[in-house]
C-alpha cells in the first residue's frame, strides 16, 4: 500500500532551488487570491448538512485518482489501486472516460507526465501533468476534476508554461481539460496561447505571497 500511496499522490512534493531552499508551489501561492465560488459552494453544503471538509477531501481522493489513471493511459502503465475503493474508482473512472472520449479526435505524444519543475528565476515549484505534442503542436495538458473551469486555472497555467520554458521545455499551446468525476459534471476543454497577462496575474500573487510571509514572520 506504500508503494500505492507514493505512486499515486503528488499532494506533498516539495520544491527546492539550487541552493537548496525549499519554495513555494504553484497552487499555494495562488491561494491568496479570493475565490467568492468556493465560498458560496461550502454555504450550499453547510445548509444540506453536509460536512465540507469531509467532502473535500473524498473529491481530492477521487481528483487524484482520475488524475492517476489518465497518467498510467498515458504512459501505458497498468495503475495500482489496492488503496482506493470501488465507489472511488468507479468515480475516477468516469473522468477517464471523458478523457477517452476527447483523444478520439486528438493525436498525443506525451514527452513528460507527472513532472515535477522549479523556476530559479522567479523562486517556485510545480508539477506539470502532461507535456508533449498534441496534433503537431507543443502543448502544455492540464487535467482537472471538478464542475468548471475558473479563471485561477488560467493563471495556474501560465505558471506551469514559465516552469517548462524556464527548463528548456518549449510551449505553443496550454489547454485545460476538465475531466468530471460524475456524469453530471460533463466535459469542458479551454485552449490558450497568450500566457502574458495570466502570468503577470501569477507575478502580483507571487508578491503578494512572499509579503505576507515577511509580515506573518514578524
Amino acid at each position: 500500500m506504500a508503494d500505492d500511496v507514493k505512486k499515486v499522490s503528488q499532494a506533498h512534493t516539495i520544491y527546492k532551488d539550487a541552493a537548496g531552499k525549499r519554495l513555494p508551489g504553484v497552487t499555494t501561492i495562488l491561494s491568496v487570491l479570493a475565490k467568492p465560488a468556493l465560498v458560496a459552494w461550502a454555504n450550499r453544503l453547510g445548509l444540506d448538512g453536509i460536512d465540507s471538509s469531509k467532502y473535500t477531501d473524498e473529491s481530492a481522493r477521487i481528483g487524484t485518482l482520475a488524475h492517476y489513471l489518465v497518467q498510467c493511459h498515458l504512459t501505458h502503465t497498468e495503475p495500482a489501486l489496492t488503496m482506493y475503493g470501488q465507489w472511488e474508482i468507479d468515480k475516477a473512472e468516469n473522468a477517464l472516460i471523458s478523457f477517452y472520449e476527447w483523444e478520439k479526435s486528438h493525436t498525443i505524444e506525451p514527452i513528460e507526465t507527472e513532472l515535477p519543475l522549479v523556476s530559479e528565476q522567479y523562486k517556485y515549484g510545480g508539477t506539470v501533468d502532461c507535456y508533449g505534442m498534441v496534433d503537431g503542436t507543443l502543448t502544455l495538458l492540464d487535467f482537472k476534476t471538478g464542475k468548471a473551469i475558473y479563471d485561477e486555472m488560467l493563471i495556474q497555467l501560465a505558471a506551469y508554461r514559465q516552469l517548462l520554458t524556464e527548463n528548456g521545455f518549449p510551449v505553443d499551446r496550454a489547454r485545460i481539460i476538465r475531466i468530471g468525476r460524475r456524469e453530471d459534471e460533463g466535459f469542458e476543454e479551454r485552449a490558450i496561447t497568450d500566457f502574458e497577462p495570466y502570468f503577470e496575474l501569477f507575478e502580483h500573487c507571487l508578491a503578494i505571497y512572499r509579503l505576507q510571509k515577511r509580515i506573518g514572520g514578524k
